[in-house]
C-alpha cells in the first residue's frame, strides 16, 4: 500500500487531520518553523544577492530527525502548513531540510480543517510556490536588515536592549503623533440649544436649534446663547416641513483578520494576540463529539471577504429555515475586498452550519464560545437582507431660527435578527445627523407647537481619542501597513518593548476635571522612551518611518508574491538608500545616553544643573545635568498636556527598623527588616553591628526557570532595586517588577508582577498573551521610587 507522509505545523492540527485520513497516511507536525536566520548574527550576505544563511532553530533538531525518518519510510511527502506566506516558508524549509530524493514532495493547502476540505486538497496536490516563498523571504530579510542595524544604534544612543522594526516603529510613530495632537489641542467653547415641544397629542419631544436665516448657526459664548433663548421665548414654533423616507442598512461583510481583532478588542476586551490564539484553536480543531476534534472556522489570517459559493448557499438555506424567506436578500450578497487582498483565501466563517454556538457551548471554553459566536453571527448576518427603517425628519421654525428633530424607527429587522444583542453594526447609532433622535407624535406641515422647556448647554470641542488596540489595527490596515498575520505581533511588540502603554481613564479623573478641560481618555499612550526613540528615528530615517513608504513596501512584497517584482532587486533598492541614512545617523544622531533630553526644570538639589530625561533599566527618570557632581534623581509623569510632573519619592531609609519573624542565621537571634540606601528591603540581625547576620527579602515566588529550585528575592544593583533568583550565579533569572505570589485568574500563572502606572499599583500577569491586570492597594513605600535610577 502506498503510504503518504502529511506534514503540518501544529500538533493539534495534526490530531484533527489524522481523524479524516485512512491507513495510507501518516500525519506529523513540525511545531512551527524549523529554520530561520541565525539569532546572533545578521545572517544575510548583502554583497552577494542578499543570500540568507538559514539555520535550524534551537530545539528543532529532534523534530527534523523524526520527520526525516518518517519521510524515508513514505512513498510521497505532502506539505500542509497554513495557506499563507509563513506557511509556504515552513513548507519550503521542511522540503529543503528533509533532503528527499526520488519521491514526490508536494504542497497541499486548505482553507478549513474539515474532512471534505482536507480530502479535496490531498486529491489535488500542487508544486511549492516559489514566488510566495520569496515574498516571505524578502520580508524576513528586510526586517532583519532594519532590526540588526537600527537596534545597536539605539543601544549606543539611548540604552541597551532597545529594538526597532520596519513596521513596529511606524506603528509607534502613529501613537506618538496622535498623543502630540491631543496635547496640542486647545478646546474651543461652543453652545447648543434644545427645546422641548408639545403638539396636540403626546409625547413631548426635543428639537435642536441648527440654523438662523437658513444658514448654519454657531454659538460661541453664553451671552449669545442667552440672547437667542430670549428671542425664542418671545416667538412661536411652527412645523415648516415633514420629510418621510425609507432607509435600508446593509449588513457588514464577514470577518477578516483585522475586523475580528477589532471586534474582539472592542466587544470582548481581548488583546489581538488573545483573539488570534483562540481563533487558531477553533481553526485547528475542537472536540465537539465522540468523533475527535473538528475545525470549527476557516483560516483566520485573511484579508479577503470572499465566501465560497457552497458556503453561501448553505447560509442562505439556514437563513430561510431559521428566519423565513423575507430575510433572504433579493440576490446573494457580494462584498468587495480592499485592494491587494489575497482572494484565494476566504473570509472567516464557520465550517459547518450544523454546529450553532448554543450547541457547542458546553464543549468550548468561555473565550472560545465568545469568539465562535462573534464569527457565527457576523457570517449569518452578512448573508441576510438589509434592515429597513422609517425615517422622519421634522424642520421647525421660530422666526429666523430653524430647529430639527428626527425619528428612526425599525420596520424590518433584516440582518439584525441574527445579531439582536449585537449593536456593532451601528443599529442604535443611525439617528439623523441634523438633530436629536426622538419618538414623535403625528405632525403635519404648518402645525403650531407649544414650548415646554428651552435650555442652552455649554460644551467644548475635544481632540481625537487615543488609539485603542482595535482602532490602531484599523489605522494600520487603512494605511496599508502590515498584513493580517502581523497585526497581533505588532501590538504585542510595541507594548512588550514599553514604547507604548495601556492607560485607563478612571471615573474619578473624569469627574474631577474642570469645565472646558480635555477629557481624560483611555487607550494607547506612548511612553517617554517611545517618544524619544521615534523622534530620533524620524529625524535620521525619514523613509523607514514614513507611513506611505512602508505601505508601498507592502505593495511591493505583494508584487513579489505574484511574480511582478524580483525579490533581490527590491532588497537592493532598499539597502542602497538605507545604508546612506545609517552612516549619517552614526555620526549625527543625538546621543541621549550622554546628553539626555532637556526639560527646562532646574535641579532642586544643586540649583545649577537642569533636570534631564534619561533612560535606565527600570524606565525613564530625571537626572541632574551636573552628574557626577550632583546625583539628584527623580521619578516623573506627564499631565494631559504632556508637561512633566515630578513624583515625590518617600524616604526609603527609615529611622526605625520593622520587626519580623526571621531568625538570624549567625546567632539565632531575632531579625528586623531594613531598607538599603537604594531602597531594597533586607533582614538584619537585631544585634547589629555586634552581629552582622543578614537575609534577603523573599517574595514567596519560586524561580520560574525550568529546573531551578531557587526563590525570587529582592536585590540591589548599580541601577537600583530589582528582583532575582537566590541561586545566583548558577541561575541569572531577574525581574524589573516585583513578583507577587498570587495565581492569575485568567491563565493560572503562579505569580503576578506588581507594576505602577500613573500613581496606581497594579498586579499584572507576566504571560505574554494574557492581558490580566487588577488595581491593588499597597503602602506607597512599597512602590514609590521604583523607576528612579541612580545615574
Amino acid at each position: 500500500m502506498t503510504q503518504s507522509l502529511v506534514i503540518v505545523e501544529s500538533p493539534s492540527k495534526a490530531k484533527t487531520i489524522s481523524k479524516y485520513l485512512g491507513a495510507g497516511y501518516v500525519v506529523r507536525a513540525s511545531v512551527g518553523h524549523v529554520c530561520d536566520l541565525p539569532p546572533k548574527e545578521l545572517g544575510v550576505d548583502v554583497d552577494h544577492g542578499f543570500a540568507p544563511k538559514y539555520v535550524t532553530i534551537k530545539g528543532k533538531e529532534k523534530v527534523l530527525t523524526e520527520l526525516r525518518k518518517a519521510a524515508k519510510a513514505a512513498d510521497r511527502v505532502l506539505l500542509a502548513p497554513d495557506p499563507d506566506r509563513e506557511g509556504e516558508a515552513i513548507a519550503w524549509h521542511i522540503a529543503q531540510s528533509l533532503g528527499v530524493k526520488g519521491k514526490p514532495v508536494q504542497r497541499v493547502s486548505f482553507n478549513e480543517i474539515t474532512k471534505r476540505a482536507v480530502l479535496a486538497a490531498l486529491d489535488n496536490p500542487q508544486e511549492l510556490d516559489e514566488d510566495k516563498f520569496n515574498s516571505q523571504q524578502a520580508r524576513r530579510i528586510l526586517d532583519r536588515l532594519v532590526g540588526y542595524k537600527l537596534s545597536p544604534l539605539l543601544w549606543k544612543k539611548v540604552k541597551r536592549g532597545l529594538s526597532a522594526g520596519r513596521v513596529q516603529s511606524v506603528a509607534v510613530r502613529l501613537v506618538v503623533e496622535r498623543e502630540e495632537e491631543i496635547e496640542k489641542f486647545a478646546p474651543q467653547e461652543y453652545w447648543e440649544i434644545f427645546v422641548d415641544l408639545a403638539a396636540g397629542e403626546p409625547p413631548v419631544f426635543t428639537a435642536k436649534l441648527t440654523t438662523k436665516g437658513g444658514k448654519k448657526l454657531a454659538i460661541n459664548d453664553g451671552e449669545t446663547a442667552q440672547a437667542i433663548l430670549d428671542e425664542l421665548k418671545r416667538g412661536s414654533y411652527v412645523v415648516a416641513k415633514v420629510a418621510r423616507r425609507t432607509q435600508k442598512k446593509r449588513p457588514l461583510p464577514p470577518f477578516i483578520t483585522s475586523t475580528l481583532q477589532q471586534a474582539g478588542s472592542r466587544r470582548l476586551r481581548l488583546t489581538p494576540a488573545n483573539v488570534m490564539r483562540v481563533a487558531q484553536e477553533l481553526y485547528e480543531g475542537i472536540e465537539v463529539g465522540g468523533d475527535g476534534p473538528q475545525g470549527l472556522i476557516t483560516y483566520m489570517r485573511t484579508d479577503s471577504v470572499r465566501v465560497a459559493g457552497e458556503a453561501q448557499a448553505a447560509a442562505l438555506g439556514y437563513v430561510e429555515r431559521t428566519y423565513g424567506k423575507d430575510f433572504l436578500p433579493e440576490k446573494p450578497n457580494v462584498y468587495r475586498s480592499r485592494k491587494g487582498a489575497q482572494e484565494a483565501h476566504e473570509a472567516i466563517r464557520p465550517t459547518s452550519l450544523d454546529l450553532p454556538p448554543e450547541k457547542l457551548k458546553s464543549r468550548l471554553t468561555p473565550r472560545q464560545f465568545k469568539i465562535y459566536e462573534l464569527i457565527w453571527k457576523r457570517f449569518i448576518a452578512s448573508q441576510m437582507a438589509p434592515a429597513e427603517y422609517a425615517v422622519t425628519t421634522i424642520n421647525i421654525e421660530n422666526g429666523p431660527y430653524g430647529l430639527v428633530v428626527g425619528e428612526h424607527r425599525e420596520i424590518f429587522a433584516g440582518h439584525f435578527a441574527a445579531m439582536r444583542d449585537d449593536d456593532e453594526n451601528g443599529r442604535n447609532g443611525d439617528a439623523d445627523e441634523d438633530g436629536p433622535e426622538a419618538k414623535l407624535p403625528s405632525l403635519e406641515q404648518s402645525q403650531q407647537l407649544r414650548e415646554e422647556k428651552v435650555e442652552s448647554q455649554q460644551k467644548f470641542t475635544q481632540p481625537q481619542s487615543r488609539f485603542t488596540e482595535a482602532t490602531l489595527i484599523r489605522e494600520l490596515e487603512e494605511k496599508g501597513i502590515g498584513r493580517p498575520s502581523t497585526y497581533a505581533a505588532i501590538l504585542s511588540t510595541i507594548l512588550d518593548k514599553e514604547y507604548v502603554e495601556r492607560v485607563k481613564a478612571t471615573k474619578k479623573e473624569t469627574a474631577d476635571q474642570p469645565a472646558g478641560a480635555k477629557k481624560t481618555r483611555g487607550g494607547l499612550r506612548p511612553t517617554d522612551l517611545g517618544r524619544a526613540v521615534t523622534k530620533l528615528l524620524v529625524a535620521s530615517f525619514p523613509d523607514i518611518l514614513n507611513v506611505s513608504f512602508t505601505a508601498r513596501m507592502e505593495d511591493q512584497l505583494d508584487d513579489v508574491e505574484t511574480g511582478k517584482v524580483e525579490w533581490q532587486s527590491l532588497l537592493q533598492d532598499f539597502w542602497t538608500a538605507f545604508t546612506v541614512d545609517l552612516e549619517k545617523a552614526e555620526q549625527e544622531m543625538k546621543n541621549l545616553k550622554r546628553e539626555g533630553e532637556k526639560t527646562g526644570i532646574s535641579c532642586p538639589t544643586c540649583d545649577e544643573g537642569e533636570l534631564l530625561i534619561k533612560y535606565g533599566r527600570n524606565g525613564a527618570f530625571l537626572g541632574c545635568s551636573k552628574f557626577p557632581e550632583c546625583r539628584h534623581t527623580a521619578n516623573f509623569k506627564r499631565d494631559d498636556d504632556g508637561n512633566i510632573v515630578i513624583v515625590e519619592r518617600e524616604q526609603m531609609q527609615r529611622a526605625e527598623p520593622i520587626p519580623s519573624d526571621k531568625i538570624c542565621p549567625k546567632c539565632g537571634g531575632p531579625m528586623v527588616m531594613k531598607f538599603s540606601r537604594k531602597g531594597s528591603r533586607f533582614y538584619s540581625c537585631e544585634k547589629y553591628p555586634k552581629c552582622k547576620g543578614t537575609l534577603a527579602f523573599e517574595t514567596g515566588v519560586a524561580c520560574p526557570r525550568e529546573g531551578c529550585e531557587g526563590q525570587i528575592v529582592e536585590r540591589t544593583g548599580p541601577r537600583g532595586v530589582f528582583w532575582g533568583c537566590n541561586a545566583y550565579p548558577k541561575c541569572r533569572m531577574t525581574f524589573r517588577h516585583e513578583p507577587v505570589s498570587k495565581e492569575c485568574p485568567e491563565c493560572s500563572s503562579p505569580y503576578l508582577l506588581r507594576q505602577k502606572r500613573d500613581g496606581q499599583s497594579y498586579l499584572v500577569c507576566p504571560v505574554k498573551d494574557c492581558d490580566f491586570a487588577e488595581a491593588e492597594t499597597v503602602p506607597d513605600s512599597e512602590t514609590e521610587g521604583e523607576n528612579a535610577t541612580e545615574a
